[in-house]
């Protein structure tokens, strides 16, 4: 057991080496990564805001911003390669309540049905509108937001009049487009204000902006740095609360990540990018521990089956110990009888010279005594089982002698 915890210990000791390694190896590679992106969202809102300043330098000199001008200035603009995860590119006039009518009849102009600017005045009284007039390209989902009137909700208001007043592009707060048709989907929008004529006290003719879709534009930004299974998440900091924006399909809660401030058209968001190791050890730590863990069950056993044998060994020991210890105690009895039965015959011998006349006489007598000496040894030994009484056969043995 001894054995099987050293190396245990020694095996988890190496996992756990062998996973701090692991960790800070996918920290650095995440920290490349959320840098990697940070820099691909900031081209890609720099890049939106440069369109976006463009048009407007354009509209600008206009005097009248015609729908067959806005189309042109849009498709030379080449957005299917160049402006991904945007909607497209729209024009909202600032006009006033005296003036809606004759933007209503521009916005109904080359439509089958009469369009109408929503809210309506009676729903939500006001004196400025900011509606959207043209929206390119040209698709269904972009014509859901025609005549939409963005001035009418704080957070796009909030938006147009920070823009106006700085006279640069700039982000909203999370909205929900109008391109949703009811759906929750987080977006936002950039603003760029038009101002009429180039002198100090011109007058502010209405916004291009851009409209996003925050998921399809984080989609976007990641497939420029080529990152599949990174997890990304878009956070609006300039919100009452920090809101998510948007997050990759790829997104897990709870896994460790890497933050980054950017700036994106002048308002501060948070990309958080995560880690795409999974929960739970490593290939590489699994391999470690599965060895480690087979290699100690192994000695643990080869060590069991070595104290088994050293046991039987033990027992063999203690018994060979044994029989030598009886065989000697043998050994020393038998010396003994060996020794008394000498002496006995020495005895008989040395009786029966004494009482003898002749050569014959002793013969005699010698075989006689011997005969009963050997009786007496096999009554002694049978004695010894408890069989014969010793004392009366001797006598009775050796009485004629």
């Amino acid at each position: 057991m001894l054995i099987f915890v050293l190396v245990t210990a020694i095996t988890v000791l190496s996992v756990f080496a062998i996973e701090r390694g692991e960790a800070q190896r996918d920290a650095a590679d995440v920290a490349r990564k959320a840098q990697a992106m940070t820099s691909a969202i900031e081209r890609r809102a720099y890049t939106s805001s440069a369109y976006l300043r463009a048009g407007a330098a354009l509209l600008s000199t206009q005097d009248e911003i015609t729908p067959e001008l806005f189309r042109r200035f849009v498709s030379e603009l080449r957005l299917d390669a160049n402006y991904r995860g945007a909607e497209g590119i729209g024009w909202a006039p600032v006009v006033t309540a005296a003036e809606l009518p004759e933007f209503e009849a521009r916005l109904s102009l080359g439509r089958v049905e009469e369009q109408r600017v929503s809210p309506s005045l009676a729903e939500q009284p006001r004196d400025i509108l900011a509606p959207i007039l043209y929206l390119q390209p040209d698709t269904v989902r972009n014509r859901r937001a025609l005549g939409y009137d963005m001035y009418s909700e704080p957070i796009r208001q909030a938006a147009m009049d920070l823009a106006a007043a700085n006279d640069r592009p700039t982000a909203s707060g999370p909205i929900v487009l109008r391109q949703e048709a009811g759906g929750e989907a987080a977006g936002f929008l950039i603003y760029m204000p038009v101002f009429e004529g180039l002198s100090s006290t011109r007058e502010l003719k209405g916004f291009i902006y851009s409209p996003f879709n925050a998921s399809q534009f984080l989609s976007s930004a990641s497939e420029l740095v080529s990152y599949e299974a990174v997890g990304a998440r878009l956070i609006d900091t300039d919100a009452t609360a920090n809101v998510a924006l948007a997050h990759s399909e790829s997104w897990v809660d709870g896994r460790p990540t890497i933050t980054r401030e950017l700036s994106l058209a002048n308002r501060t968001m948070l990309l958080e990018v995560q880690s795409a190791r999974e929960e739970g050890l490593s290939a590489m730590s699994m391999i470690t521990l599965l060895f480690g863990l087979a290699v100690a069950s192994l000695l643990m056993l080869v060590a069991r089956l070595l104290t088994q044998q050293t046991l039987e060994d033990r027992r063999a020991i203690s018994w060979f110990e044994e029989q030598n210890s009886i065989r000697n105690s043998l050994t020393r009895e038998l010396n003994h009888r060996v020794k008394n039965t000498l002496a006995n015959v020495l005895s008989i011998v040395s009786l029966t010279r004494r009482r003898s006349q002749d050569l014959d006489e002793f013969a005699e007598g010698l075989d006689g005594r011997i005969r009963a000496l050997s009786a007496t040894h096999d009554l002694l030994t049978q004695s010894e089982w408890g069989t014969t009484p010793i004392r009366s056969v001797v006598e009775v043995e050796l009485a004629p002698y």
